[in-house]
C-alpha cells in the first residue's frame, strides 16, 4: 500500500448504527454541554484577563487547554453541520481567545495574570507549552472550518514567541513541556499557515527532550527539590527519545508525543526516528494493552507501569489515552499502508474510546474499568463506577468534542489515485480527485454485520479502492459487479484498480464467529479466564442481564453462542446469548470467611453485552474476563 492522507473531514458522512449517532449527539448535546460548563465554571471568563485574588473561578493552569478543545471540536463540527448561529458563537470564542495575547505573542491565562512572575520557570510542573498546543489545534480547526485567519495568525505570533524562548542559541531556553502535546500543534499549524520553521521547533522539542543535563532535573534543584529518576520516566524525559525503546510513563503524554514523532519521522524522512517509533508502537501494543485497546494502566501517575500488568478492576485506561492511541494508529496507518495499524485503532475506536462516552452525549468515563463489583466499589480520584457529566480535570470530556467530528478522518484515508476504507461503516463519500471526484456508498451494519456493500454513484476512471480485511475475520468473500473479484491482499488490503462506471458494487462479506479470547500467560489476573470478541466488539457480561456475583460466572469456549438485541439498548446492538454456569455453595458454609468450601454448578442462560455500551442502562457491576470452563490437554512428563 501506498502512503496515505486522512480524507478532508466534510467528504463523508456517517450513516451506521454506532458511531453516527454519537457524531449527531456531540453536535446536539456533547458540545453545547461542555460549553456551558466552561462558561460555569469560568473557563471562558478566564479569557478576559480580570480575575482577582479573592474571586470565585481562580483560573487554573490547564483551562486554556479545556476551551480550545472545545472551540476545536466546534470547528470540526461545524464542517459537518453549518450552522450560521454556531459560526458566529464559534467566532466569537475565538475572538475571546485572541483578545488575551498578549504584545510579545504569549497566550496563557494563567501566568498572564495569577503567576506572571513564573512564564516559563516550571516546565516539569504546569502546562504552559500543553495549553500552547491546543490552542494551535483549536486555531487551525478554526482556519479550516471558516477561512478566517486571525485565531491562526494569533497562533503564528505566539509560535514565533516560543521559537524567540527555546532553542540552543545564547539566551534561549532548551526546555520542552513536561505535559507533550505542543509537538503535534506546530506541525497542524506548520501545515495550515505554511511556515515550515514551525516543523523545527516541533523538532527541537523532541530532540532535546531527555538530553543531559536533565532540564526539568535543573527545574527541580532551581526550587530546592531532589530530582526523582521514576518521576521523569513518567515524563518521558528520563533519556533521549532515540533511545528510548518500551512504553513508559504517563500514557496521554506518550501517545501525543509519538504521534508527533511519527509525524516528524515522515517528514523529514527520518528512518531513525520512525523505527524508535515502531519499537514503542509494538511496546504499548504488545505488552501494554488491554484487550479493550485501553492504556495506562495504573491510577497512580496515569501511566504504563510494567509489561503484562492489566489488572481490570484497578484499571486506569484513560479516555484520553484510547483517543491518543487512535492517533498515534492513524498516523502510522497513514504513513506505512500497513493494515496491522488499523487493526488496533478499530479496536481502541469500537472499545476503549467509546466506553468513555454515554449514550445520553453528556456523562463520560475518565478512566475506564474492566471489571466493576457495585458492592465492593470505591469510588477514588477520576475513578468511577458511573459516567460523570464533569471533571475537574475535564480533558476526557473536551477531547470527546474535537475527536468525534473527525470519526471518518480515522475510518477513511486517501490514496494519490484513490481512497482506503480501513473500516468499512454505512458512509456516503464524495471525495475530490485529481480531474475527478469519487462518489461513494457503503452500506452495512458494521460493527454488528460483515455484510457490506460499497457502490459507485458517479463514473470514477481509473480509481483504487482499498479494502482492509480485518485479522478477526477467519474467511471473507469478495464479488465484484455480482461476480468474483480477485482476493489478493497487499499489506491486509484487498485492492481493486479499474474504471469504475456509475452502478458498479462490491459486495464483502466478513465472518464475524464469536471468539473466546485468552490473556498473554504473564497477565496472571486473567489465568483461567476467557474475554469474547465478535468483530471487532469486546464484550462484557453486566449484573442487569446475569444478576450478581459475576466472578462466580464460567463459560465454556465450546458454548453454542446465538445472537439477540441487546435489551434496553439501541435498536441493531447485539448482544451474544448462550449456556453459562454459576457456582453455588453449600449453605453449611456460607457464612464462614475460610471454610472448606462444597460447591456445585447450575446452568444458566447468559447474555453479554458491547464492553463499550455497559453502565448506560443504570448502575451494575460489570466483568470483562469470565472464569472459564475448560478441560487443557495433558502432556506426558
Amino acid at each position: 500500500m501506498k502512503k496515505m492522507l486522512p480524507i478532508p473531514i466534510q467528504t463523508a458522512r456517517l450513516q451506521d448504527l454506532f458511531l453516527a449517532p454519537r457524531v449527531a449527539l456531540n453536535h446536539q448535546v456533547t458540545l453545547p454541554s461542555c460549553l456551558e460548563h466552561c462558561r460555569k465554571t469560568g473557563r471562558l471568563d478566564a479569557f478576559l484577563l480580570n480575575w482577582r485574588p479573592g474571586q470565585p473561578n481562580k483560573p487554573h493552569i490547564y483551562w486554556d487547554s479545556d476551551v480550545a478543545k472545545v472551540v476545536e471540536g466546534m470547528a470540526w463540527d461545524l464542517m459537518l453541520f453549518p450552522d450560521a448561529e454556531r459560526a458566529c458563537e464559534l467566532d466569537q470564542l475565538a475572538q475571546r481567545i485572541v483578545s488575551a495575547q498578549q504584545p510579545d505573542g504569549y497566550l496563557n491565562t494563567w501566568f498572564t495574570v495569577v503567576e506572571p512572575q513564573n512564564r516559563w520557570q516550571k516546565l516539569y510542573l504546569n502546562h504552559e507549552l500543553y495549553c500552547a498546543g491546543h490552542l494551535m489545534e483549536a486555531a487551525t480547526a478554526h482556519f479550516q472550518a471558516t477561512g478566517k485567519r486571525f485565531f491562526l495568525e494569533a497562533m503564528c505570533r505566539n509560535a514565533e514567541c516560543l521559537s524567540r524562548t527555546f532553542g540552543r542559541k545564547a539566551g534561549q531556553l532548551r526546555g520542552y513541556p513536561g505535559h507533550p502535546e505542543i509537538e503535534r500543534a506546530l506541525c497542524k499549524l506548520a501545515e495550515s499557515a505554511n511556515r515550515p520553521d514551525f516543523f523545527e521547533l516541533a523538532s527541537f522539542f523532541i530532540e532535546e527532550r531527555g538530553q543531559s543535563p536533565n532540564y526539568f532535573c535543573q527545574e527541580i534543584e532551581r526550587e530546592g527539590g531532589h530530582c526523582d529518576p521514576e518521576y521523569f520516566a513518567n515524563l518521558l524525559a528520563h533519556k533521549p527519545l532515540r533511545q528510548q525503546s518500551k512504553a513508559t510513563g504517563h500514557a496521554v503524554r506518550a501517545m501525543y508525543l509519538y504521534s508527533a514523532m511519527a509525524e516528524l519521522a515522515e517528514k523529514q524522512q527520518d528512518k531513525e526516528l520512525m523505527t524508535v517509533c515502531e519499537k514503542l508502537w509494538d511496546s504499548v501494543t504488545l505488552q501494554n494493552m488491554y484487550v479493550t485497546g485501553g492504556i495506562g494502566s495504573s491510577e497512580f501517575g496515569e501511566q504504563f507501569t510494567k509489561d503484562y500488568h492489566l489488572p481490570n478492576a484497578a484499571a486506569y485506561a484513560e479516555s484520553c489515552a484510547a483517543i491518543g492511541l487512535m492517533m498515534f494508529a492513524s498516523r502510522m496507518l497513514n504513513i506505512s499502508g500497513n493494515a496491522g495499524y488499523a487493526e488496533i485503532l478499530e479496536r481502541v475506536l469500537f472499545n476503549a474510546a467509546s466506553s468513555g462516552y454515554g449514550l445520553d452525549g453528556k456523562t463520560f468515563f475518565y478512566a475506564n474499568l474492566l471489571e466493576v463489583d457495585q458492592n465492593m466499589f470505591t469510588k477514588r480520584k477520576n475513578i468511577t463506577a458511573e459516567r460523570q457529566p464533569w471533571f475537574n480535570t475535564s480533558c476526557c470530556p473536551t477531547n470527546f468534542c474535537r475527536i468525534l467530528p473527525q470519526l471518518a478522518c480515522f475510518l477513511f484515508s486517501q490514496l494519490p489515485d484513490g481512497m482506503a476504507i480501513h473500516i468499512p461503516v454505512a458512509a456516503s463519500i464524495d471525495l475530490p480527485l485529481p480531474g475527478r471526484r469519487l462518489k461513494l456508498q457503503i452500506s452495512s451494519e458494521y460493527p454488528y454485520q460483515g455484510d457490506i456493500e460499497i457502490r459507485v454513484l458517479e463514473d470514477c476512471p481509473q480509481t483504487v479502492l482499498a479494502l482492509r480485511i480485518p485479522a478477526w475475520a477467519p474467511k471473507f468473500a469478495i464479488r465484484l459487479n455480482g461476480d468474483a473479484c480477485p482476493d489478493t491482499l497487499d499489506n491486509g488490503y484487498l485492492i481493486v484498480q479499474r474504471d469504475w462506471r456509475k452502478g458498479d458494487f462490491l459486495q464483502l462479506q466478513l465472518a464475524m464467529p464469536v471468539e473466546c479470547l485468552q490473556a498473554h500467560p504473564k497477565v496472571t489476573e486473567n489465568a483461567g479466564r476467557i474475554a469474547l470478541r465478535r468483530g471487532p466488539l469486546v464484550y462484557a457480561l453486566e449484573s442487569i442481564d446475569n444478576g450478581e456475583d459475576l466472578c462466580q460466572i464460567l463459560i465454556s469456549p465450546k458454548t453454542e453462542f446465538k445472537l439477540e438485541q441487546a435489551h434496553g439498548l439501541p435498536q441493531g446492538t447485539l448482544a451474544i446469548a448462550g449456556t453459562a454456569f454459576r457456582e453455588h455453595f453449600t449453605p453449611e458454609s456460607s457464612d464462614q470467611l475460610y471454610a472448606a468450601r462444597k460447591s456445585f454448578l447450575r446452568k444458566f442462560r447468559f447474555t453479554a453485552i458491547p464492553y463499550a455500551l455497559w453502565q448506560n442502562r443504570g448502575p451494575a457491576s460489570m466483568r470483562v474476563w469470565i472464569r472459564a470452563m475448560t478441560e487443557p490437554g495433558i502432556l506426558s512428563p
